[in-house]
């Protein structure tokens, strides 16, 4: 194995997406390519470290790609599947698992919850999905851009339906990282205010373009990636009729796709509920990436693992 010289995120944390600099983001994708290219050349990397699973939701592809990537460079990983704090205080899991692992991943239904797992850990914490972020998805959605047209900077993400987690963390990525992000959504279910003007203070460093809008095919017009997502968060189903009605005209259908440019990519973070938000045609379509998403979450967090514990060994 070669002598690696891995970059380092300051922080020292991924609690959300604001935890990187726009260095550091850019550093991260250029690592995921060479990790991606060239995985023989990390698969002792992280050789003796232990990565600690904290998941309080359900999981396909965070659980599988974070459990393959550890062990892939050399680690391993412990998992624990159920509420954090069901018996015993956040502050008090955070102090007895950094003392067994060398980081903590949590999937938690509360930010709160990651903020204070990183308040009271020595070791990195990196968010795995919370109710208001999701940057492992969103780093692996910009990287499947990026191999698919090359430089971010000028490319237009649209983002059609509810301001969750993932259109959270796309928003602040995409304006870190110079691409353009257009945001449709029902009135009533905008993005995060602060959030949004977080995105646009980025975007005002990198040049990129950020807008909400309430218009579907607005946002989809001309754009390089359409994206989706599930209208009902991970067991959070509620007002289910009410919210069916509301985001029915903005489900992602074909006519609305053709709007895009002719070599448009569909993403899609997944588990998607076919015919619900998105057509099955959609998911089925030949230029849906949706699986090379999936496949992208492994490398993204090779190399944030590689960033945030390689790095500080």
């Amino acid at each position: 194995m070669p002598d690696l010289v891995l970059p380092r995120i300051a922080s020292g944390n991924l609690r959300s997406d604001l935890d990187l600099t726009n260095e550091e983001a850019a550093e991260l994708l250029t690592l995921t390519s060479q990790v991606k290219k060239t995985p023989r050349d990390y698969r002792q990397a992280l050789q003796h470290l232990t990565l600690g699973l904290l998941f309080e939701k359900p999981s396909l592809r965070t659980r599988f790609t974070f459990e393959v990537a550890i062990r892939q460079l050399g680690g391993d990983a412990v998992v624990q599947v159920g509420r954090i704090s069901e018996r015993e205080p956040v502050k008090d899991v955070a102090r007895n698992v950094e003392r067994w692992c060398d980081a903590i991943v949590a999937r938690t239904f509360y930010q709160e919850t990651v903020e204070e797992l990183a308040r009271y850990s020595r070791k990195p914490v990196i968010n795995a999905l919370s109710d208001r972020y999701h940057p492992c998805q969103a780093l692996a959605d910009v990287f499947t851009m990026q191999e698919r047209f090359g430089s971010l900077k000028g490319q237009r993400l649209a983002f059609v339906g509810d301001d969750f987690n993932v259109a959270h963390s796309l928003l602040i990525t995409c304006a870190r990282l110079g691409a353009d992000i257009h945001v449709a959504t029902p009135r009533g279910y905008e993005p995060k205010v602060e959030i949004v003007r977080a995105a646009e203070s980025l975007a005002a460093q990198t040049g990129a373009t950020v807008a909400v809008h309430h218009d579907a095919s607005l946002a989809v017009s001309g754009a390089h990636a359409v994206y989706t997502d599930v209208w009902f968060s991970m067991g959070e189903e509620v007002n289910y009729e009410q919210r069916l009605r509301d985001f029915t005209p903005y489900r992602v259908t074909e006519e609305l796709f053709a709007q895009a440019r002719p070599d448009a990519i569909f993403l899609h973070c997944l588990p998607a509920k076919r015919n619900e938000e998105t057509t099955d045609a959609m998911m089925e379509h030949p230029r849906s990436a949706v699986f090379d998403q999936a496949e992208n979450r492994l490398h993204v967090q090779k190399a944030l693992l590689l960033m945030l514990m390689g790095a500080a060994q």
